[in-house]
């Protein structure tokens, strides 16, 4: 028996409960793995809420990091005390779980357990933002609202790597201190000042290339003010709650754009893929020309403590649970 974090009704942070769960042994293409570091996101609390569906009880939680300590039967290209990181629907909030072992990737000695649970789903999913879903090239001016969450800080990062003028939005002083250290040029503060009109003073009127949106709700339709001709806007979250059905002439009216709004999930269903995405966000890692803040830590038991402060927008950076 592990200890885990298993909602049976879906709801508020209290709906969490910590319980010993069994952990069977890992079946063919499976690994079991020994959790040393769970990621903390956004995802987690819809999940939570039942604003994303999952039969009950389940127990919570899409990445982690730690060792492999029992393998399966055809499970190729791992061996027990492995050190991996993966991104999983559901599961990880728990000392150990069993995982299909195409979600694994072997992490780099320079990588911990604590990095490595604050950047697998975050980092692998600005990987496929900026590289894939629109291929950010430098001169490009991008839009990154949150700027100063765990995905926005990395996406903040990458952009001005890669040579992009990065704009970003953030709810306060502080937040905005963070996503500026963090390489966004321009921070707008989105409750005290418009960001269409600051968009528009900040490009002279060009605007931007691509939105990369993981807010919804509060944020849309007036992103797509923010978009030059033939832009992208891509949303890719919605913590401030759930786009409402939109009119698609909208995307014509305001210059031809392309609207999107992808999930990592079909971005590493290939191996292919995963093993390419993963290489590069390490690579960019190790360079340093990103660095992944995990700003705060938890012991599994205080879950409930750490989900108020992610819902109340009280974290910046990565979250990660010590189990």
């Amino acid at each position: 028996m592990v200890k885990a974090v298993v909602v049976r009704n879906p709801g508020g942070p209290e709906s969490m409960l910590i319980e010993d769960v069994a952990v069977g042994e890992p079946g063919p293409g499976q690994v079991r793995v020994r959790n040393r570091a769970i990621g903390l996101n956004f995802i987690d609390t819809y999940f939570r809420a039942g604003a994303y569906k999952a039969e009950t009880p389940f127990v919570l939680g899409n990445e982690a990091a730690g060792e492999i300590v029992a393998l399966g039967p055809d499970v190729a290209g791992f061996s027990v005390g492995d050190r991996i990181g993966y991104t999983a629907t559901l599961g990880c909030y728990a000392q150990e779980r069993v995982l299909d072992a195409r979600f694994a990737v072997k992490l780099p000695d320079d990588i911990s357990f604590e990095t490595a649970a604050g950047m697998m789903l975050k980092g692998l999913t600005a990987q496929y933002l900026l590289r894939r879903t629109y291929r950010v090239q430098a001169g490009d001016t991008i839009l990154v609202h949150a700027a100063a969450g765990g995905v926005g800080q990395i996406l903040c990062q990458w952009g001005n790597a890669l040579g992009a003028t990065v704009i970003g939005t953030a709810g306060s002083e502080a937040k905005a201190a963070e996503a500026k250290a963090a390489g966004a040029h321009h921070v707008i503060l989105y409750g005290e000042e418009n960001f269409v009109e600051r968009v528009r003073e900040i490009t002279s009127g060009k605007l931007c290339d691509v939105v990369y949106d993981g807010v919804g709700k509060a944020t849309f339709p007036a992103s797509l003010d923010c978009i030059r001709p033939l832009g992208m806007f891509v949303s890719y979250g919605s913590a401030s709650g759930a786009i409402d059905a939109f009119n698609i002439a909208l995307l014509m009216q305001k210059g031809s754009l392309f609207c999107t709004r992808p999930t990592l999930y079909t971005y590493i269903a290939k191996r292919e893929d995963l093993d390419a995405m993963a290489a590069d966000l390490f690579a960019v890692v190790a360079s340093g020309k990103v660095r992944i803040p995990v700003n705060h830590t938890f012991a599994l038991d205080d879950v409930v403590a750490a989900h108020k402060l992610l819902e109340g927008r009280g974290t910046t950076g990565s979250t990660v649970l010590i189990p």
